[in-house]
Order: C-alpha cells, then sequence, then structure tokens
C-alpha cells in the first residue's frame, strides 16, 4: 500500500508546492505506475481540494472532455488553481532581494536553495556561490572571501565556523561587560556608605566641639566671676549693686 499525504486545498502556494514534492518523492520511491499516479493522489483529497476535483471531473465529462489520466496533467490543473500568475515573478523577487541578516547562515542558505528550486532556476555553482556571498552579513563574508574553499558546501561550512566565533566573541564581551558593570555598582554602593559614614563621623565630632565649647565658656564665666570684687565689702564674687552685706 502506497500512503500519501492527504490535501485540503485551502494551503498557501509554499504547502501546496511542498504536498506536490512529497508526492512525487513517494511514487519515485513506491515506483508506482503512471495509470495509478492519478487515482492515488486525488484518493487523499479531503474537504476543498475534494469538492473541487468532483466538480472538475463532472465538468470534463459534460464538455466530452477526456478524463485526467496522467499526473502530469493533474499537477498542471492543479497548479493553475493553487499557484496565481504572478507567484514566479514575486519568487524571483524575494530571490533577487534575499539577504541573510537576522538569519544563521544555514537558514541563510537553505531558504536561497528554496527559492531557486520553486522558480525552476539551474545554474552553474560559481554563480549561486557569488549570489550567496552577496548577501551575507558584512563580517563573515569579510572573513570567508579572504579563505581558500573548493565549492559552495565548503564556503558554506567556512561561513559557519565564522559565525560561531563572532558567537563566541560577542557571549566574551557580553561577560566582561556585565562583571564590569557588576564591579561599579559595588564601587558606587561602597562610595555610598563611605560617604554616610563619614559624615556621621563628622556630625558626632560637631557635637562634641560644641559640648566642649560650652564647657569651656562656663569656666571661662565662672572664673571671670570669681576675679570681680565688692568695692563695699571688699568680698570678690559680686559687685557692689549686688552685695549680700548691703540687703543687711
Amino acid at each position: 500500500r502506497v500512503d500519501l499525504p492527504s490535501f485540503h486545498g485551502k494551503e498557501d502556494v509554499d504547502a501546496y508546492l511542498d504536498w506536490e514534492m512529497k508526492v512525487e518523492q513517494i511514487f519515485t520511491c513506491h515506483q508506482v505506475g503512471e495509470e495509478r499516479k492519478v487515482p492515488l493522489a486525488t484518493l487523499d483529497f479531503q474537504g476543498q481540494a475534494m469538492y473541487w476535483w468532483i466538480a472538475l471531473v463532472r465538468e470534463r465529462r459534460l464538455h466530452n472532455d477526456s478524463p485526467i489520466a496522467y499526473w502530469n496533467d493533474l499537477r498542471s490543473a492543479m497548479r493553475r488553481r493553487h499557484i496565481p500568475s504572478y507567484y514566479s515573478r514575486e519568487l524571483m523577487d524575494k530571490l533577487q532581494r534575499l539577504q541573510q541578516k537576522n538569519l544563521s547562515v544555514e537558514e541563510y542558505r537553505q531558504k536561497m536553495e528554496l527559492y531557486l528550486m520553486r522558480a525552476g532556476i539551474r545554474e552553474e555553482e560559481r554563480l549561486t556561490i557569488a549570489r550567496f556571498l552577496s548577501g551575507l552579513n558584512f563580517d563573515i563574508r569579510d572573513r570567508v572571501e579572504l579563505l581558500p574553499y573548493k565549492d559552495l558546501d565548503d564556503l558554506v561550512q567556512l561561513c559557519v565556523r565564522v559565525e560561531q566565533q563572532h558567537l563566541r566573541e560577542n557571549s566574551f564581551k557580553k561577560d566582561k561587560t556585565q562583571s564590569s558593570s557588576y564591579v561599579k555598582k559595588d564601587y558606587k554602593r561602597g562610595g555610598q556608605f563611605s560617604k554616610y559614614d563619614s559624615s556621621k563621623n563628622f556630625s558626632k565630632g560637631q557635637e562634641k566641639e560644641k559640648e566642649k565649647e560650652k564647657n569651656k565658656n562656663a569656666n571661662t564665666s565662672s572664673s571671670k566671676s570669681s576675679e570681680i570684687k565688692c568695692f563695699k565689702c571688699l568680698g570678690k564674687g559680686h559687685i557692689a549693686s549686688q552685695c549680700p552685706k548691703k540687703k543687711s
């Protein structure tokens, strides 16, 4: 028994083309004869695809057209239904504008090869290499252009190695930046604490100085009062107007 992937007819262009490619792989693998391909493929139609196929069969009978008996005819009919006329032009535009940007090297290569396959382009490997290099990120392209390589696979492997080196370098720089930022934060915190302690000690010193000054003033005033002499009783520590003997 040959099991084919089901097709619902609602898929986008890429999904249909993937289904078509998978079906052809299975046909080749199982060496399916031409007379069995159409019945096997249409047997797994579901939903909109099944309704479309039944309507197409009835329409051809109504117009006395011969039934679709070959895979190439079925594939052509399905492409007319699922692939818009502008698809090839749009695909070529995507291929010409393709750049690596945020893609990994391997993802970029796979997308380029997919566009080439979808567009049916078969070109010399040197042209594909030039196309691949033109879309690479500058930091990778500038490195690999100086290195020897023999084919596209060899070039891609070199690009992957350079990409991994850049990732390690960026990771090291990031770790170094984070560690230096932690040191700066700790330094700032330590500086704040030392400022707080010094200001606290300074205020304590000011209080002690004020206390000393107060005691000094008190001692000075007491010593000054002891030097005062009364002219009436000739006693010390008060003046004549405050003489206690005068009151008595």
